[in-house]
């Protein structure tokens, strides 16, 4: 396996132009509460549940098949590229592991039928470690696009179930299961994390309460990636040790999602967006490396500019930070955010999940 310059553009005498171009996109997310829950060993001790939402930015692959049996990942993310024959064995090195393993895994499925290599390229509309699920995403999009390919009629459920075993036990990346579902099935979701099984509970949200949504909440990026295994470490070696600050912290983060959940179908927007508030008092005390100053100072600036309430919308450290605002507001909470340093931009909801198409060549 390499990873090569020469492969940032495919040999065009090895494309097969017989064969259709596929695409897949994937949707990125807002967690409101409930982060955390996700995570073994909470899910097998307590049962977890999850409340997010997905938004109108994507992770986007493309596949066009090859005559050669090579195989080739690209992605404008990482600005890198690697290449190996179809029925070679993958080696696993950091480089572009997550698509690696959703290939290796996904050609060895019974009834899969891999005829041929292909070229795949990967975009997302979120820089990784952003704090929207990006890297599920990424793993949700690959897995939907390369089955297809193979011939394998996936359900939601089976994509996301694959997508968080390939990046928790095939890598041994940290981590919970909430963005692999959120990104599967899309929409406004209730998601029960239990011993042996997922549930996922699409919620029927009204239209003007999406619409109101969208009208008063702002995003927020820090301008700082971060790498999330240390801080869910941490929060796991607490909760397993008995830390009384982090059980609390969970707890509540678990009972904050079926309070808002029940906000949200009632069209309560200023009760959700104060709810939003709380959940990050009780997610601070689920590891003391979740906030930063500059999240602390944003936080405490947005409301007092008129945001009703606001937390990270990953495992903290950096990346994303929602606010929910009073709208004759919003725009004194969004200067005094940029003020900071932070970029600002506004929200749309995506209701549907994972989806493939042919494309053209």
């Amino acid at each position: 396996m390499t990873a090569r310059d020469d492969l940032l553009l495919p040999a065009d005498t090895a494309i097969d132009h017989s064969r259709p171009v596929l695409r897949a996109r994937a949707p990125l997310r807002i967690s409101f509460a409930g982060g955390g829950t996700d995570v073994t060993p909470f899910p097998e001790r307590e049962g977890g549940a999850v409340l997010s939402a997905t938004i109108s930015s994507f992770a986007f692959s493309t596949l066009r098949p090859r005559t050669d049996g090579q195989v080739t990942v690209r992605s404008l993310d990482y600005g890198t590229s690697i290449g190996f024959n179809i029925d070679e064995p993958v080696e696993y090195d950091g480089n572009l592991d997550l698509p690696k393993a959703a290939i290796d895994r996904i050609r060895g499925i019974e009834g899969a039928r891999p005829s041929g290599g292909f070229d795949l390229f990967l975009h997302t509309q979120a820089p990784p470690g952003s704090g929207l699920g990006s890297s599920s995403a990424v793993m949700v999009s690959v897995i939907g696009l390369v089955a297809q390919h193979c011939g394998l009629d996936l359900t939601p459920y089976d994509v996301a179930e694959l997508a968080y075993r390939l990046e928790r036990d095939d890598l041994g990346i940290p981590g919970g299961s909430q963005d692999q579902y959120a990104a599967a099935f899309g929409g406004f979701n209730y998601i029960e994390f239990r011993a042996d099984e997922v549930i996922v509970n699409p919620l029927r949200v009204r239209d003007d309460t999406v619409h109101e949504l969208e009208h008063n909440m702002l995003l927020a990026f820090t301008g700082n990636t971060r790498v999330s295994d240390h801080i869910i470490e941490d929060q796991r070696s607490r909760y397993e040790t008995g830390n009384a600050e982090a059980l609390e912290g969970l707890r509540a983060q678990k009972a904050l999602a079926e309070r808002m959940k029940v906000a949200l179908v009632r069209g309560e927007v200023d009760r959700f967006g104060r709810l939003l508030g709380e959940a990050w008092s009780q997610k601070r005390k689920m590891s003391d490396r979740i906030s930063t100053p500059l999240i602390d100072q944003a936080v405490t600036t947005a409301l007092n500019a008129g945001a009703l309430g606001g937390k990270v919308t990953g495992a903290g450290g950096g990346g994303h930070l929602v606010f929910v605002c009073e709208f004759e507001r919003r725009h004194i909470v969004a200067q005094e955010l940029l003020a900071l340093g932070l970029t600002i931009s506004e929200i749309t909801f995506s209701q549907q999940g994972v989806t493939t198409w042919r494309g053209q060549h």
